[in-house]
């Protein structure tokens, strides 16, 4: 029994045995057969285009081509023809092989991608049996069937234009236009004075002197080159005239995407500079190649999927003359497309001027309709210098500036101070928690509601001698009615209206805005209500926010979603339509008007004769305590035309003018802006 088991093992041992030595040669075979084709020899060939290993491939050619063609001529050309083609996703299909002794030729497919597109031909390679290797007998011809080895394969970029970015008049915001490129001739420059004129060169155009010498030192440069340094406006023109007085300057015109408005429109807008290679991986299948340019921030970013050019190419063939004989692969230019905003540079230029000194933020909205009419935050950059290429001392300035000219004021929030007293008004009207004609009692400066406050008081500037109401109220900036509004309406319903509003909620726009907020949680105690009802307590609001919730007073109650994209059909969408009611938004709407009619109104030096605006003033102490008295002050002023040429609504806030005059320091400032439209 045991013999039986013994033999039946040693038979299964001998049957895995032969088995695996049969599995052994067949692998033999399989891996050795391949490299006695020419097929497989072809296949190892292409594999190595596609590595870009030169070297491997003229490894596989045949001694007559090695003799024949000199090994880094054969290297440059194949390198050059296809990392110029930028050769991609390269296969072939075998069609047909033709064997003798020793000599072959294989007939077959090719498909590839390249900077131009899909390329599809047929081809014949020959081969030659060289101790049992099937080495490639090279010619040009093995490329491309058409291409010569005197030929040469030429990529010509088709160039696309960006889309532009259009104002609702038709104006360029940001386009290719003519800029001016500044660079040196070597040849042309003064040897007795090169080096005093390129440290001149280097501290007008506000680059280094290292970098302008390293720049003509290149190996491409001769002594009739144009060395470009730096590119510039076309509108520069004193600095222009004071480099064309340097011997060897030299000023070309070249396309650019410029930005005509510069600073005015910056936050607005955005830049484009060169791809990063992160980007080039990311979106390698969208057009991009490593010498695109991107939108990196604002409208340039946002909109980049639609503004963007994608170039074309040609790829093409070229006799001993330079004649062009064959176009092998061509791929059109797509420009991108032109945006039309709503915005109006007038009105966009006009408040940038006005506020360009200033830590501030600008809104003008059309409130009819919700169309922005501008968009401006202060201190500011300018995108041309993006576009056209960033000195280092020109980032190191603007990176390092505690002012913060990057940071997008309009897109962010901040205490409203007073200017948050008509929505408290309206809410409180809206609700029936008062109304306009009830008084709150006899103005005073100090008020608070019991003992129970203990030395908490609510404090404002000025009295008057007139009932305690709501004009009254919003024409004298009366704090203390405004708590106390606030404390009729109590903090479940103030915190309510205010969620309908808007506030602690998304609000979708092109551009993202911080939300408006009441607190960082919520409204906790009558104490932080009545602070809140007058725009402080914890209480922050964004700019465009707070245009939406004011057009409703302008527009019978009808809050409005803001736009940017023109359209040439303007009706409204609405946040919220009866944000409150048609009597509510009048009545808030004419005692703004007395704000600036009434001779002690708050802003009636912004009265215009012709002219009916209606307006609040904003005064927000932003204090680390109480007893703080080194804080600061926002100042605002949100007002809208009643009647004019047309509607107009302007959010505008300043910060630190503590000691400017508080809101009153942006008055005449809005009037300018009033005057000229």
């Amino acid at each position: 029994m045991k013999k039986k088991q013994k033999n039946k093992k040693n038979k299964i041992i001998l049957f895995l045995t032969l088995i695996l030595v049969i599995v052994i040669l067949l692998l033999y075979f399989v891996r050795k057969e391949p490299t006695n084709t020419p097929e497989a020899t072809l296949k190892t060939y292409m594999s190595y285009i596609l590595e870009q290993n030169y070297e491997g491939m003229y490894e596989l050619l045949s001694s007559k081509t090695k003799q024949e063609v000199e090994k880094e001529t054969y290297l440059s050309r194949n390198k050059n023809i296809y990392e110029g083609i930028e050769i991609s996703d390269l296969k072939i299909h075998v069609v047909k092989t033709n064997k003798k002794e020793k000599t072959s030729e294989v007939i077959y497919q090719v498909t590839m991608q390249t900077v131009a597109g899909e390329i599809n031909f047929s081809n014949t390679s020959y081969f030659i049996k060289e101790d049992e290797e099937y080495k490639l007998d090279w010619s040009s011809n093995d490329i491309f069937p058409e291409l010569e080895n005197k030929y040469k394969v030429r990529v010509e970029t088709i160039e696309a234009d960006r889309g532009k970015i259009l104002d609702r008049n038709g104006n360029i915001l940001a386009g290719k236009q003519t800029a001016s490129q500044v660079g040196l001739v070597p040849g042309k420059m003064n040897s007795d004075t090169k080096e005093q004129d390129i440290a001149k060169v280097a501290e007008l155009l506000d680059i280094s002197s290292e970098s302008i010498n390293s720049s003509l030192s290149a190996l491409y440069v001769g002594e009739d080159t144009f060395v470009p340094l730096r590119t510039i406006r076309k509108t520069e023109q004193a600095l222009k005239n004071q480099l064309l007085e340097i011997k060897g300057i030299k000023i070309i015109d070249t396309e650019e995407r410029i930005y005509p408005f510069g600073e005015a429109t910056s936050h607005l807008l955005g830049y484009i500079q060169g791809i990063s290679q992160e980007e080039l991986e990311e979106k390698k299948d969208e057009g991009y190649d490593k010498n695109s340019k991107i939108g990196k921030s604002g409208l340039e970013r946002i909109y980049e999927n639609r503004l963007k050019a994608i170039n074309g190419a040609e790829i093409y063939l070229t006799n001993s003359e330079g004649e062009k004989i064959k176009t092998v692969a061509k791929k059109e230019a797509k420009n991108g497309e032109d945006i039309k905003l709503t915005i109006d540079s007038k009105v966009q230029e006009a408040l940038y001027e006005q506020f360009k000194e200033d830590k501030s933020a600008q809104v003008a909205m059309n409130p009819k309709t919700g169309e922005i009419l501008a968009l401006v935050s202060t201190p500011t950059f300018d995108s041309n210098d993006f576009s056209l290429g960033m000195t280092t001392n020109k980032w190191n300035t603007l990176s390092q500036n505690e002012e913060k000219p990057f940071y997008n004021r309009y897109l962010a929030s901040y205490a409203p101070g007073s200017s948050m007293k008509p929505i408290t008004g309206a809410i409180g009207l809206n609700l029936g928690s008062f109304t306009k004609e009830e008084s709150f009692g006899t103005s005073t400066t100090k008020w608070q509601k019991d003992s129970s406050w203990g030395d908490f008081y609510i404090s404002t500037l000025t009295t008057y001698s007139g009932e305690q109401n709501l004009q009254n109220a919003l024409i004298y900036s009366d704090n203390i009615y405004f708590a106390k509004a606030a404390l009729k309406i109590g903090i479940d319903n103030f915190v309510k209206n205010l969620k309908e509003l808007g506030f602690k909620q998304k609000i979708e726009f092109v551009q993202e805005m911080e939300q408006s907020s009441y607190a960082s949680d919520t409204i906790t105690s009558e104490k932080q209500l009545a602070n809140s009802g007058y725009g402080q307590a914890e209480m922050l609001v964004n700019p465009i926010h707070i245009a939406m919730i004011y057009s409703s007073f302008a527009n019978e109650g009808d809050m409005v979603m803001p736009y940017l994209e023109y359209k040439e059909d303007s009706t409204p969408t609405y946040y919220k339509k009866q944000a409150f009611s048609k009597e509510t938004a009048n009545t808030i709407k004419d005692s703004l008007i007395q704000v600036v009619e009434n001779p002690n109104g708050t802003a009636h030096s912004v009265k215009i004769d012709g002219l009916t605006i209606a307006g609040k003033t904003g005064t927000a102490e932003i204090k680390a305590s109480k007893d703080d008295t080194q804080g600061t002050e926002i100042g605002w002023f949100d007002s809208f035309l009643v009647n004019g040429k047309r509607e107009m609504l302007i959010i505008s806030m300043v910060e630190d003018v503590k000691d400017r005059g508080g809101s009153h320091y942006l008055l005449n400032k809005i009037k300018t802006i009033y005057e000229g439209i």
